[in-house]
């Protein structure tokens, strides 16, 4: 077992808490607010892997039954910190207003069908991870949707998931419900429920409109009080209901 941490790049201290409607709120937590948001070091393990240690153990006995059944799991991508999603965003902003011509609001509206808001991903947990089969062959990007589908490089694996994922504690995150809201259909980002549930539950107990305003996130000055409210209703809390 290889184990990784990442380094703290930066201190956040005296995030005051307040009342969000729709939000619960708590004095106590299980989990800080620098752990949630992916601004502090934890502990990683796996190579290629980089879960927390009881995802990690869940995905590899997963991995194990796969094995049998003629999949391959592969991780394309678990964890992220926070400055690397603030990459992310970055790129995409100035790719959406600055080349493609878009105004802010609408660039920030085209992120968030697939990319969340730095502070805000589940990538920051060590609890989710984007999976695909490793062994059909595809060219491209591995994370297109028509891959998972009927006659795609990734239809098996699709299959195999969903018959199997959750006996191991893994759940699809954004799934094909018509009714559900925020980002797109992901038919790779699964969550490892015993971990993420709580974390979730401790992140809903956080300010997190407050929070979102206090960081130097390029385009913030367009997150009006209503694009927050909608934005965690409709990309934080509109998910597989089995990880609420």
């Amino acid at each position: 077992m290889h184990r990784r941490s990442f380094i703290k790049k930066s201190s956040y201290t005296g995030l005051a808490m307040s009342i969000l409607p729709g939000l619960s709120l708590s004095k106590e937590s299980q989990y800080s607010v620098l752990e949630l948001m992916g601004k502090t070091s934890i502990d990683l393990f796996g190579t290629e892997i980089n879960l927390r240690k009881e995802a990690h153990d869940a995905f590899l006995d997963m991995k194990k039954a796969a094995y049998s059944d003629g999949v391959d799991l592969k991780i394309v991508s678990s964890y992220r910190n926070f400055h690397r999603q603030d990459a992310i965003w970055e790129g995409k902003y100035l790719q959406f207003t600055e080349q493609e011509g878009m105004s802010p609001p609408a660039a920030i509206e085209n992120i968030i069908q697939y990319s969340t808001i730095p502070g805000t991903s589940r990538h920051h947990w060590g609890t989710d991870a984007d999976i695909i089969d490793g062994y059909p062959r595809t060219t491209g990007d591995v994370l297109e949707v028509e891959k998972f589908e009927e006659g795609g490089p990734f239809a098996y694996f699709k299959k195999w998931m969903d018959e199997n994922a959750t006996k191991f504690g893994f759940y699809l995150v954004y799934t094909e419900n018509p009714k559900r809201k925020g980002f797109k259909y992901e038919p790779w980002h699964y969550s490892y429920a015993p971990l993420s549930v709580p974390m979730l539950t401790s992140f809903r107990r956080k300010n997190i409109f407050k929070l979102l305003l206090e960081e130097d996130i390029i385009g913030k000055e367009n997150f009006s009080s209503g694009f927050l409210k909608d934005y965690i209703q409709n990309n934080i809390l509109s998910i597989n209901p089995e990880l609420l």
